[in-house]
């Protein structure tokens, strides 16, 4: 199924580390060791023989096509990339990561309402469209490379979905719906019960307008034990779930949240912070900052904010307040334009206190960087793809060492 890419943060683990091998596994699974065969199953995932699966199983076992959405071209694509990945490293024979990553798939399965016996029609029918695809040249050695691997995959998945002790989802309660500009709304709920996560973390988030369809969202506070927890939700053109959620959530809805994923987080003790947060990126750096705010000592943050225009930096009064308390944060508004558009008198006034830095005018990577390469920070970078990967490249630049930058993974 994966719909969870592969990608993992920077920085997560050094590449002498990356586990042990395949052959390490169990000296049985002879074929999983066989880096030819494994070769010619990696390069055989491609959008067409995605296709062909899908058509297979979902004819195999019709109840499995109600766990998906409508629309499945972003699901075969995930489906290629996880796969490709996940063979990619079975041929360098590497298996830590890509075992710990399946075991992360079929747990966080379990919320799409998996049950065991699709793992068992997963594997006929991806066994059986590999081996159709690959034709005249399936061998013997690929038949056996193909049946221990998929047990492998199969396996992992369902082995980890059945051991793990935690809920499957948590549900909860729209309780607060804000709409602090134009493409920009900040939801609270209150769920049934209280979800432990790290700050930094982010969870798949379920809507009742979007049936079938989940989205990544970054918590903007940490743990609630009382269950309370904040999103903020920027809408992107095309987007049916961000749509939903700016224009059409309402107090009363009932959302659906996974388990927590990703490993972004500030070491206290790993020396001073630079933080880059673009738009509703500001989250989880403002659940990070608001954790660090129980300490009476941290290391210096600098937190570079910033939007298209000023009236989108709608955080900026929260962060005045904490900055006002806490004197190892600093603040620097962004905005990519030096004035605000005329629809900006429709919604609050963000201009916060006196206190903050003034708001500079450009890009996140010009502003930032202009100040130099911050080689000597830990590096915490948020928002949408493009601004991460041009922040970073403009700060790899000027010298910053990649393994200190982290960021999420940029097709979760």
């Amino acid at each position: 199924m994966a719909r969870l890419s592969p990608s993992a943060r920077r920085g997560c683990r050094p590449p002498g580390e990356r586990g042990r091998s395949v052959a390490s596994l169990e000296s049985g699974f002879v074929g999983l060791e066989d880096q030819d065969a494994l070769r010619v199953l990696r390069d055989a995932f491609d959008v067409e023989l995605v296709h062909r699966f899908y058509t297979h199983w979902f004819a195999l076992d019709v109840s499995v096509r109600d766990l998906f959405p409508p629309e499945m071209d972003g699901q075969r694509a995930a489906f290629v990339h996880a796969m490709a990945w996940v063979y990619g490293e079975l041929v360098a024979q590497r298996a830590e990561e890509p075992v710990a990553f399946l075991a992360q798939l079929g747990r966080d399965h379990r919320k799409f309402g998996v049950l065991p016996r699709h793992y068992d029609t997963l594997r006929r029918a991806l066994y059986a469209t590999l081996r159709s695809h690959v034709g005249e040249a399936w061998t013997a050695a690929i038949d056996a490379a193909a049946d221990q691997s998929l047990n492998l995959i199969t396996g992992v998945m369902s082995g980890a979905a059945d051991a793990e002790p935690g809920p499957a989802w948590w549900d909860g309660t729209v309780v607060e719906h804000i709409r602090v500009s134009r493409d920009l709304a900040v939801v609270r709920l209150r769920l049934d019960r209280p979800m432990h996560y790290h700050p930094g973390q982010y969870v798949n988030v379920h809507v009742p307008q979007c049936p079938r369809r989940w989205r990544y969202l970054s918590p903007a506070i940490p743990a609630d034990p009382d269950g309370g927890i904040e999103f903020h939700v920027r809408l992107v053109p095309g987007g049916l779930v961000s749509t939903a959620v700016v224009n059409e959530t309402r107090p009363g809805d009932r959302w659906r949240l996974s388990s927590p994923h990703g490993g972004m987080r500030v070491d206290r003790d790993g020396g001073d912070v630079l933080m880059v947060a673009g738009s509703t990126g500001l989250a989880p750096l403002r659940a990070l900052i608001m954790d660090l705010s129980r300490y009476g000592v941290n290391p210096r943050v600098h937190l570079f904010f910033g939007a298209r225009y000023r009236c989108e930096l709608y955080d900026l009064r929260t962060l005045w307040e904490i900055a006002a308390h806490n004197p190892w944060l600093s603040v620097s508004p962004v905005a990519e334009y030096s004035q605000d558009p005329s629809w900006a008198a429709d919604y609050p006034d963000v201009s916060p206190p006196r206190g903050l830095h003034v708001t500079q005018t450009g890009q996140l990577p010009e502003v930032v960087t202009k100040y130099g390469g911050w080689g000597d920070r830990q590096i915490l970078i948020c928002g949408g793809p493009a601004m991460v990967r041009a922040t970073e490249a403009a700060l790899i630049a000027k010298g910053a060492p990649p393994e200190r930058i982290q960021h999420d993974p940029l097709s979760r």
